[in-house]
């Protein structure tokens, strides 16, 4: 009962139900090329000046489907104290990859989840999270996939045909799952939601991505539930240029969307107190060259630690 209380009010505080007391450090989940090497891993005091790990070939090596990708890696603190990731295995397959670690260097056995398997017209499988709901007591996976000849009015040939919509399972245990349903459908070609809690609401962010005319920005919607149904989206919260892989955590109170500024070869980050009037602070941000978008998560000085024990110099 204890347990069940204590999720509910930091639920309700608007943070993150589950994470170690002791969590000071702020990591990053990402991947560099088409992910083939797999997952990689930066740190961070403050949010903003971040440093590499560096290990060889990476911290885990996918091992998953014909195309063995490691792309879109998200990594959150589970219930259980564990790290579970999710990530895109292909460009092409119907499921998702999956693996969980108490210290992000020793990794159980990658399995595939089949969670659009049973659709014969799906087209892929993009960009999965995670979130956990502390009401339920269960975790959300959510994904981008294209089922083709659905919501016909909104497929363009300049995306290649791809139009797609987010779906979910939920999950106590990562071992079984419930049946896919939709989650998501806005009326406009979408991907690369993640979702967080904002009092006893939540709020998703999500890449608009419609090309013709282009958007390629980053929105907000709104829900009850975790598992919806959501509003429509707002205005965009990103500015004149292409941005995916949103990624968020509060940071100094500021909601902080992390993106990827793909076309510019570059990430940027906004910031807001009140998820409606947004900052760009991407001048403060000191990232690597080369990282794909991921996720930014939170560990303690110890398991750093251990992480950079690991470093290959």
């Amino acid at each position: 009962m204890k347990n069940i209380l204590c999720s509910i009010l930091l639920f309700l505080c608007g943070f993150p139900a589950v994470f170690a007391q002791n969590d000071s450090i702020y990591m990053f989940s990402y991947f560099v090329g088409n992910g083939e090497d797999g997952l990689h891993l930066l740190y961070s005091k403050d949010g903003f000046k971040w440093e590499s790990i560096k290990r060889s070939p990476s911290f885990l090596t996918p091992a998953l489907s014909p195309d063995k990708l490691m792309r879109d890696p998200c990594i959150i603190r589970g219930k259980d104290n564990k790290f579970h990731m999710v990530w895109t295995v292909s460009w092409t397959q119907k499921g998702i990859g999956y693996a969980s670690s108490s210290n992000l260097v020793d990794w159980s056995d990658q399995l595939y989840i089949p969670v659009m398997e049973h659709e014969a017209d799906a087209r892929n499988t993009w960009a999965p999270e995670i979130t956990y709901d502390p009401v339920n007591e269960e975790y959300m996976i959510y994904w981008a996939t294209t089922i083709e000849g659905l919501y016909p009015e909104t497929q363009v040939q300049e995306d290649n045909r791809y139009n797609h919509r987010m779906y979910y399972v939920t999950t106590k245990d990562f071992s079984t799952f419930s049946d896919t349903k939709l989650l998501y459908e806005p009326g406009f070609n979408c991907i690369d939601a993640t979702i967080k809690p904002n009092g006893n609401k939540w709020v998703m962010f999500i890449k608009d991505e419609t090309r013709v005319p282009a958007q390629k920005n980053i929105k907000i919607a709104y829900a009850d539930k975790l598992t919806g149904p959501y509003s429509q989206a707002g205005e965009p919260i990103t500015g004149d240029y292409w941005a995916e892989g949103p990624t968020v955590w509060k940071i100094d109170d500021y909601w902080t969307v992390y993106f990827d500024r793909y076309t510019d070869n570059r990430f940027g980050v906004i910031r807001s107190k009140d998820l409606h009037t947004w900052e760009d602070v991407s001048s403060k941000l000191a990232f690597p060259d080369g990282l794909r978008h991921g996720t930014i998560f939170r560990v303690s000085n110890e398991e750093l630690a251990n992480v950079l024990k690991q470093e290959i110099r």
